[in-house]
């Protein structure tokens, strides 16, 4: 077989098709994934309305996989065809996710542990890689790209932000579980996040020990930090509206970071001696690389502990064809707490 389905953008802000396309050849270091479950972003609509991010079309999107390794390139260890893996896809039509074919660096795939379904590990991948690079990444030649500290998959780094504070907001977004689920190996406390007031109870089951309704005045939440007995040195803005942004800024201790996963949009004081890093969220940018490789080296045995939980899903009818109704539910704000998983291979039922 030499042929599959995939759904493309035809053109720049063009209409969703899907149709036939080749199955990419896996090269030396890959796998070739043929995609089981993969997630919906809002970066997938935002593409799509914004021309972000491709820059040849027709063009496959899509960036959370879990599915099973149908072939491995050359120099491969580890892995053999029929293993099943979830990874992080990237926007180039061999290593996208919205078809039924993929490929991806061994280094960057993770096998999947028994305890949970491949619907829930296509929901791990890019929530989990925004949050721990933008906790975690460390200084580049372009500057800062997250808040550099230690990882708690590494021995000296569980623990180690034992009683100091931190501040999310979107705790209920897929990046805030995330986000919480790292904050609490890493030993923040307290763990403060915004949500749903709906969501309380979920997200401290994640680890968060304070939940502030995201609808109260953001003055409720500056008097809650406040009264941490720590000094506030690490905020992560899962929202990154502008007045998150600013809330954010403004309640950051001397010296500490703010990580947001948008575009900075913050009335800054010269003199605060705060730092605020953009937060690039893939383990395929070279930058991020080494933290995605370390961080995959352990995910499956995270992932098996408990330790990191996958987001809750709701799986979408019609395999590919079902993805631009989800994306567009996500547009329009109709998503709150859960992941869109489609199936690609239940595209080739519908479409003989």
């Amino acid at each position: 077989m030499t042929q599959q389905k995939a759904l493309f953008l035809k053109e720049k802000q063009g209409a969703w098709e899907v149709s036939a396309t080749s199955i990419p050849e896996p090269g030396a270091g890959d796998l070739l994934v043929k995609i089981e479950a993969t997630a919906l972003n809002p970066v997938d609509w935002k593409i799509q309305k914004y021309d972000w991010l491709v820059e040849e079309y027709p063009a496959i999107v899509g960036t959370d996989a879990a599915g099973e390794v149908a072939a491995v390139g050359d120099s491969v260890a580890g892995f053999k065809v029929g293993d099943k893996v979830f990874h992080q896809g990237w926007f180039s039509n061999n290593k996208a996710t919205f078809q039924q074919y993929t490929t991806v660096p061994a280094e960057i795939a993770a096998k999947l542990p028994s305890n949970i379904s491949l619907d829930e590990a296509a929901s791990i991948p890019l929530g989990l890689a925004t949050a721990a690079l933008g906790l975690y990444s460390t200084l580049d030649k372009g500057g800062q790209r997250g808040a550099g500290l230690t990882p708690p998959w590494e021995d000296a780094g569980r623990d180690k932000y034992a009683g100091k504070p931190i501040l999310l907001f979107g705790g209920a977004t897929s990046v805030g579980q995330y986000v919480i689920q790292l904050a609490k190996l890493s030993g923040f406390s307290p763990i403060i996040a915004t949500a749903s007031a709906k969501h309380t109870s979920f997200l401290n089951s994640l680890g968060a020990d304070h939940v502030i309704d995201r609808n109260k005045p953001l003055s409720e939440l500056t008097e809650l930090v406040s009264l941490t007995k720590s000094p506030l040195e690490v905020v992560y803005d899962a929202v990154s509206f502008p007045e998150t942004q600013q809330t954010g800024y403004d309640v950051l201790a001397p010296g500490g970071t703010l990580v947001i996963v948008h575009v900075e949009q913050i009335n800054k004081d010269s003199s605060a001696n705060k730092t605020v890093t953009q937060v690039f969220g893939t383990v395929h940018g070279s930058a991020e690389r080494a933290t995605g490789v370390s961080l995959y080296s352990k995910l499956t045995s995270l992932v098996e502990k408990g330790e990191i939980k996958p987001n809750r899903v709701e799986v979408l009818p019609n395999g590919l064809a079902g993805i631009p109704d989800g994306l567009k539910r996500m547009e329009e704000d109709k998503i709150s707490g859960v992941k869109l998983i489609a199936r690609p291979q239940e595209t080739s039922l519908l479409s003989q």
